[in-house]
């Protein structure tokens, strides 16, 4: 059962109580771990023993997703509000500065933390902003595809469905290059996460407007790509380290987009690397 955290927030309509649910493990330089839009802090489950050993991990839900509730009525999901809005979780949470590892959403959400000098180092796994306009068409279709199809299935079809490789790939196959890997119960629980996002539509809205193409400069950044990225594809992360000069480029062989399920222990050294 995750934690939660409350803390105030201001919006055009005076303050609000906002609260965030995350997992916390291990001990030594705070991690700050930011899933995709759609998912939950679970998606990092692989990798968080690794990083723990090593690291004071925090894996977050974001406003909106997950355990955590939506923003209040009047702001948007946009970088400019929920950036802050990590800000104000990490003074919360007690944690100056952390080191930060985010995926696709949580990827762009890391890179921004770094350009506004909130964390010391970033670890953008696949993150979003680095698109061409039909190269986001096609991303942002797909995902309002997997939302549909988690919206209008039966639970009871999803669960039986989790408990097969085959309807595990029908299910995750989009974002995992080894659906089969996910558990049963780790697939029901992500399709559900899917289902019931109140920040999801929002979030897609917010980010049709995003292109990230400002430099990072001063921490150390890293961006990781997957070999088999079917959602953002692999090609976007050489216009990343065009924007983001200093940063080191990864390639995740193997992998699809949401990393950390198809080779934890590669995912893990990248972030322990980067954020040394």
């Amino acid at each position: 059962m995750a934690a939660q955290v409350s803390f105030s927030i201001e919006s055009p309509t005076g303050s609000h109580t906002l609260s965030v649910a995350y997992e916390r493990a291990g001990a030594g330089e705070p991690l700050l771990l930011l899933h995709g839009i759609g998912h939950h802090w679970q998606a990092w489950q692989p990798v968080i023993s690794a990083l723990a050993a090593e690291r004071d991990v925090i894996a977050v839900d974001l406003p909106g997703f997950g355990g955590s509730t939506a923003l209040p009525d009047g702001l948007s999901y946009d970088l400019s509000t929920v950036v802050p809005v990590l800000g104000s979780l990490c003074e919360a949470l007690g944690i100056e500065r952390p080191h930060v590892a985010g995926n696709s959403l949580g990827g762009l959400l890391a890179l921004e933390l770094g350009r506004e000098k909130l964390v010391r180092s970033v670890t953008a796994l696949s993150p979003a902003g680095f698109w061409t306009e039909s190269e986001r068409r096609y991303a942002f279709g797909t995902l309002r595809g997997m939302r549909f199809g988690a919206q209008n299935l039966p639970l009871s079809v999803v669960e039986r469905m989790a408990r097969t490789a085959v309807g595990r790939a029908a299910l995750t196959s989009t974002i995992y290059a080894r659906p089969g890997w996910r558990s049963p119960e780790a697939v029901v629980a992500e399709t559900l996460a899917l289902r019931d996002a109140t920040g999801f539509t929002e979030t897609l809205s917010a980010g049709r407007r995003v292109l990230f193409t400002d430099d990072v400069p001063g921490i150390p950044v890293t961006v990781a790509w997957g070999s088999r990225d079917r959602l953002l594809l692999r090609r976007q992360g050489v216009r990343a380290k065009h924007a983001i000069p200093g940063a080191r480029l990864v390639r995740l062989p193997g992998c699809g987009h949401v990393p950390m399920n198809d080779d934890p222990a590669l995912v893990a050294r990248v972030i322990l690397d980067t954020s040394s």
